[in-house]
């Protein structure tokens, strides 16, 4: 099931102008990106999940926060969001200057109950420790289960804090609370300042995450122990290859040489040979120095 929202066949120009506002300010909101009715769906599937889940452990995680992941087996509806195609398009417009090929970086249900404080500000490019303000590691997206207030924990963001900005000792602009409901999506490079607000009111604010990164990266949550071969074979290829069966050229994620992907169809108990998987500039000069050694031989 993939409940997506119906979208014009030629995207390009939203693409494009939502890519421009991300890249400006460091996030961008999407008011529809799906069916409220969709997220409804979702959110009643992970209401046992919620209630069961305990409270997190440590400041950053927070004591009065609930998180979990693994949506994609909790409910079927979880794939409409990774999947958004406007969405997609626009994370694969920021990261695809950088790596070959986009991976999930993580699905997270998080609930911010009543009391909770206001969380440590910080960029979720963070948890790799590479250069900071060359390129874009992540693109991370927020979905409202229920509406994000100022009042209830809704994620406060430090506008034009990404990028190079990320050095600076302190923002220069003050954050804002991001007030949307369900069906909107809330956009953020890696690189930008957030965190949850304070939740003051006598309600339990939910929300989703989908982050996506580079995919040569490793991910925030291990897509093969969220998601193994017998799960993920009853994924549509798109989906598993954006979970974890894909290689990232050169070589990458491979499993005895060729795509993790073998391991989702009939032949991955028998003996393997390993298939290159190169970026064209790299077969290139393989080829080349093949042919040489083939003249001089």
């Amino acid at each position: 099931m993939t409940d997506m929202i119906d979208l014009p066949g030629d995207l390009s120009s939203e693409i494009a102008r939502h890519a421009a506002d991300l890249l400006a300010q460091g996030y961008c909101i999407i008011p529809d990106a799906l069916p409220s009715a969709t997220i409804a769906a979702l959110d009643a599937d992970l209401a046992g999940d919620f209630i069961r889940t305990p409270f997190g452990q440590g400041g950053f995680y927070g004591t009065t926060t609930k998180r979990f992941g693994r949506l994609l087996i909790r409910s079927g509806h979880a794939a409409a969001l990774v999947q958004q195609r406007l969405v997609l398009g626009v994370v694969e417009t920021i990261l695809s200057p950088w790596c070959d090929r986009i991976q999930l970086n993580t699905t997270q249900a998080i609930a911010v109950h009543p009391g909770a404080p206001a969380q440590l500000p910080h960029r979720d490019q963070d948890m790799w420790r590479g250069p900071v303000g060359e390129i874009e590691y992540l693109v991370n997206v927020m979905w409202p289960l229920s509406s994000f207030t100022p009042d209830n924990g809704g994620t406060l963001v430090w506008p034009r804090s990404h990028g190079g900005h990320a050095l600076d000792p302190e923002p220069e602009e003050a954050p804002f609370a991001a007030a949307i409901a369900p069906g909107a999506a809330l956009i953020m490079l890696g690189s930008t300042l957030h965190g949850a607000g304070a939740n003051v009111t006598g309600t339990v604010r939910r929300g989703v995450v989908v982050g996506y990164a580079l995919g040569w990266l490793k991910p925030y949550e291990n897509p093969w122990l969220a998601y193994p071969p017998t799960i993920a074979r009853s994924f549509a290829p798109d989906l598993a290859a954006l979970v974890g069966y894909q290689q990232h050229r050169p070589n990458l994620g491979n499993f005895e040489g060729q795509c993790p992907s073998i391991l989702l169809g009939d032949h991955a108990d028998g003996p393997l040979g390993a298939i290159d998987a190169l970026r064209p500039d790299q077969q290139a000069l393989v080829d080349a120095y093949a042919a040489a050694q083939g003249s001089a031989s």
